[in-house]
């Protein structure tokens, strides 16, 4: 196997990024992170979250991974920084997609739905003094609507009552472009559209950080002769959970594995396959 890409989040919803990784880099092998045991990082302190990203880190770079796709936006938040310090291998990041909706919509309003810890960001903070200005930035926090994604609920009726829940105030307000602030949340976009209706947009950023990382990983697209791409996917929860959510969204042949017990890396110990660029 070539030398893999990195991806990590705090459970399943990471999979919807590298379901786009790899329709634009089919060449490439990937190692998947669900930290499913501490699902969902949105309800999580921020030291704890930064805990796990660090030892998630490590764990993909003693797999020898080129580069890191963070999938999850309150990781991403909180960790991004001290992994880009600690690890010189390219890193990509994310947060909401809260500029491109407002370049897009119409109505001036802008319904944003992430997880509570999300929402109370630096990054959402800054984004929305930012692009703002005239646009109501409507920002709904989720609660459980994750972790029915985790549990594979995708269009139970729980899983519905929430979507109502957490979508009709927006709508109401005239929201015309809803953000999804969560990986998770893409695995309902089918319902979320359903609710919302035609003439409202949806915008996730899948496509967007398949086209980062192919920016900062040197080599991205390069067809890897004589190696066969090959994807692993590990998780710190329960093993038949994630397999059984693999097969629902067409990997049935994804081998779910149990993720080693980790321990943050140190500054002063180099992992392994630690590149001399910083990106993302």
């Amino acid at each position: 196997m070539s030398a893999p890409v990195g991806v990590f989040d705090s459970g399943v919803g990471g999979l919807s990024i590298l379901q786009a990784l790899r329709a634009r880099l089919p060449d490439e092998s990937f190692i998947y992170v669900a930290d499913s045991g501490h699902a969902p990082y949105g309800e999580r302190s921020a030291a704890f979250v930064e805990s796990r990203a660090l030892a998630v880190a490590h764990f993909l770079i003693s797999q020898q991974a080129k580069a890191m796709v963070i999938a999850c936006n309150t990781a991403s938040e909180v960790a991004a920084a001290r992994l880009r310090q600690t690890h010189t291998l390219p890193i990509v990041a994310m947060e909401p997609a809260i500029k491109p909706a407002v370049i897009s919509t119409r109505s001036k309003v802008v319904l944003v739905l992430a997880t509570g810890g999300t929402l109370r960001s630096e990054a959402v903070a800054r984004l929305c003094q930012t692009y703002g200005e005239g646009v109501r930035i409507v920002l709904q926090a989720c609660p459980g609507l994750a972790t029915q994604v985790e549990r594979g609920e995708l269009d139970s009726a729980k899983t519905q009552r929430l979507l109502r829940r957490f979508l009709l105030p927006g709508l109401e307000a005239g929201a015309d472009t809803i953000v999804l602030g969560c990986t998770h949340y893409a695995f309902l976009m089918s319902g979320i559209a359903a609710l919302a209706g035609p003439g409202v947009q949806l915008i996730e950023p899948s496509e967007a950080i398949a086209r980062q990382l192919v920016r900062v990983m040197p080599g991205a697209g390069e067809r890897q002769a004589l190696h066969r791409s090959q994807n692993q996917f590990y998780t710190s929860g329960a093993i038949d959970r994630l397999t059984a959510f693999l097969a629902v969204i067409g990997e049935p042949n994804g081998q779910a594995r149990s993720l080693p017990s980790l321990a943050p890396a140190t500054r002063d110990s180099p992992p392994p396959g630690a590149r001399a660029r910083r990106d993302g």
